[in-house]
This record gives structure tokens, C-alpha cells and sequence, in this order.
């Protein structure tokens, strides 16, 4: 019955507190765990459930997304009927081509919307990750006769950088959602929205219409709180590992947290492949002098320094001598020998000079921006 429903993810949030790593690039595609991009997890979720008409909207600096997508030939996307479709904003007399938020989006596509055959519409963000399948969710969704549906998770951590996406769920012991809270100051409720809904086409349509109608631009405050008490909302809850990256500490985090081993596993179930861009490379190479410890090596690197603790994407090179230790490295960058690396995420095409050194801090690291040389 999954089948029956199509997925529209929404591209175009922007988070400033994710610094340098959003500056060119839209959240969607901030690389994460070695290899992969966010949107791989939320696409290879969707297609392991079976939904194989996805529209991706997008608002600014989607061109790296754009790039990394393609035709969606890895996700088996890339089909005659149905498959991927790029919603990317257009100017017209009543858009100026930017969203006020994300029911602004809706309302721009709802031509794919309604074109659309199936009876369902499965919507999400892009900023949390996870690996799942939404069967058990949608026959939730349709047992219950929920209007809409919404996923989420035990978190009981709470900080002030979840204050500008939290969404609290306060449910009965049926998983009725009785009433939600938006950003709250201390949280009444450890279950967190996980940003997906499911939902009929058709309540879709008509909200987003009578809510952009009102001048409304935002799905959660807008539609959501304030029709908490009417429409019959349920939550669906998962107990799988989630990370949300809503800042460069939380980044961080479940970087490094890719690390251990129950997470890895969980997030990178064989049973749900992760799906991602193919790049042929050779894979990593270690010189004569090279120490490698409890890290992640992406294809192409070469080292020949000590890497501990840390996280190597495609590309990266290490030279004798160099000392990286609970670091991320993106694609591209280079470390020259004898230089010293401690908590520090450098972007694509960062380059180290020979003998420098950085030092960061678990709750503070050093954050360098593409192509920047030091």
C-alpha cells in the first residue's frame, strides 16, 4: 500500500548555526559519515519503502545539490513515469522566486502535486538522518484513520541550539497527539518530531491553499499547532538512531558518533542500503610511516601521517609526519607534512601547509570553509 503514496522533500531550509558548511550548499547536500551527502539517507529510505515518485523543492544554493542528484540513477530514479523530479523556485507575479517558508513552497508546486496519481503524499525536511522504511508507519496511518501522521523519536537531550526546529508531540497512551510544542524553552515531552508527515493529497492541497490564502508561510506553526485539536493527528514512533543536524556541535557529534560501532550499524543497515553518487576511485592507500586508528576512510585517500579518531572522505591526502585526531576532513583536502590537527572539520579542498597546527574542542571545533588554505 506504500506504493499508493509519493514523497515531496523540502531542500530549502537554511541554518546559519551550520557556519561554513552551509555557505555554498544547501543542508540537503552537507556531506556526512565519509561518503554519502544528507539527501542520500531520506532518498534510499523512500525507495527501500517502495515510493518511487519523489519531488525534491528547492530554494537557494542547490546547484552542489543538483550536481550530486543528477537523474537520480542510483536511487533508480531515472524512469519514464514517475521517478525524480527537481522543483527548483521560478519567479512569477505572486513569487518572487525566494519562500517565506515551507508552505510558500507547497504552494508552488502544487501542480506536481496534483498531477501526481497517488492518494497519499509522504512530506519531509532534509536536515535529520536516520535509516528506516515507512511501511509500518503508513499502515499505522491508515489503521488509525489519522488525518496526519507524523514520525518522531525518543530524545530526551535538549539544548538552546534545538530551539530554532524542535518539535514536541504530547500524546496519549493511543498515540493521539493532543498538542505539540514549537522550539519550547524546556520541553514537557521526549518525543521529538523526526520532520516527516504522512497525509492524504487531497488535506495537502486544501491546507495549503486556505493557509497561503491567510498569508501564512510556516507548516508547523501555521498549520500544524493551530489545527492540533481538530484534525486527528497521530505519532508514529521510531527507535532507531537519529541525527539532526541543526548546528556545527551537532554535526560534529554524530560524526564522530559514526565512530562506534552500534551506531555505524544501525545507520548503515544492510538490509536498507544507503544509496549514493558512484565515483570510480582507487581505493585508500597507506605509505611505509602510515598509523591508522579507530577511523573512516572513503576511497582515494593516501596517507602517509597518523590519522586517529577521525572521519576521511574521498580525495584527502595526508603527508609524512601529519597528526589528525577526532577530525573531519571533506573531500579534497590536503595535509602537509608534520602538521598537527586536533577537532577540527575542514570543507572540500582545504589546504594544511607543511608544520602548522589546529586545535579545537569537542564543544568548539575548528571549522575552515571550501578551498580555504592555511
Amino acid at each position: 500500500m506504500i506504493q499508493d503514496t509519493f514523497a515531496l522533500i523540502y531542500t530549502g531550509d537554511s541554518n546559519p548555526l551550520l557556519r561554513e558548511l552551509t555557505l555554498s550548499r544547501s543542508v540537503a547536500a552537507v556531506p556526512f559519515g565519509g561518503r554519502y551527502r544528507c539527501i542520500d539517507f531520506m532518498l534510499s529510505n523512500l525507495v527501500n519503502s517502495g515510493v518511487d515518485n519523489i519531488g525534491m523543492i528547492m530554494q537557494k544554493n542547490y546547484h552542489s545539490l543538483m550536481d550530486h542528484i543528477g537523474s537520480g540513477k542510483e536511487w533508480d530514479l531515472n524512469r519514464k513515469h514517475d521517478g525524480l523530479f527537481i522543483l527548483p523556485p521560478f519567479m512569477t507575479k505572486d513569487n518572487a522566486g525566494v519562500f517565506r517558508g515551507d508552505i510558500e513552497a507547497i504552494h508552488s508546486v502544487l501542480t506536481y502535486v496534483r498531477r501526481s496519481s497517488q492518494k497519499y503524499v509522504l512530506f519531509t525536511g532534509s536536515h535529520t538522518i536516520f535509516n528506516t522504511t515507512f511501511d509500518d508507519m503508513f499502515k499505522q496511518h491508515v489503521d488509525t484513520g489519522a488525518d496526519i501522521t507524523i514520525m518522531y523519536n525518543n530524545d530526551p537531550v535538549f539544548s538552546a541550539e534545538d530551539q530554532n526546529r524542535d518539535l514536541r508531540l504530547i500524546m496519549r497512551e493511543d498515540g493521539r497527539v493532543m498538542e505539540m510544542e514549537w522550539n519550547p524553552y524546556r520541553p514537557r515531552t521526549n518525543a521529538r518530531s523526526c520532520d516527516v508527515m504522512i497525509m492524504d493529497k487531497k488535506l495537502l492541497e486544501y491546507l495549503i491553499e486556505e493557509a497561503y490564502a491567510r498569508g501564512d508561510s510556516d507548516l508547523t506553526r501555521d498549520i500544524l499547532q493551530r489545527l492540533c485539536g481538530t484534525l486527528k493527528f497521530y505519532g508514529w514512533r521510531y527507535d532507531g538512531y537519529v541525527a539532526r543536524l541543526d548546528s556545527i556541535n551537532t554535526y560534529y557529534k554524530h560524526s564522530m558518533e559514526m565512530l562506534n560501532v552500534t551506531y555505524a550499524r544501525d545507520l548503515y543497515n544492510h538490509e536498507h542500503p544507503i544509496f549514493t553518487k558512484v565515483k570510480d576511485e582507487l581505493p585508500a592507500k597507506y605509505g611505509p610511516k602510515a598509523n591508522v586508528t579507530n577511523s573512516m576512510l572513503a576511497d582515494g585517500c593516501i596517507i602517509e601521517g597518523s590519522v586517529s579518531d577521525s572521519i576521511l572522505f574521498r580525495g584527502v591526502t595526508i603527508a609524512e609526519d601529519a597528526k589528525i585526531t577526532n577530525s573531519i576532513l571533506l573531500q579534497g583536502v590536503s595535509v602537509g607534512a608534520g602538521a598537527v590537527l586536533d577537532h577540527v572539520i575542514l570543507d572540500k579542498d582545504v589546504t594544511i601547509r607543511p608544520g602548522r597546527s589546529l586545535i579545537g574542542y569537542d564543544n568548539f571545533p575548528i571549522v575552515l570553509k571550501k578551498g580555504q588554505t592555511v
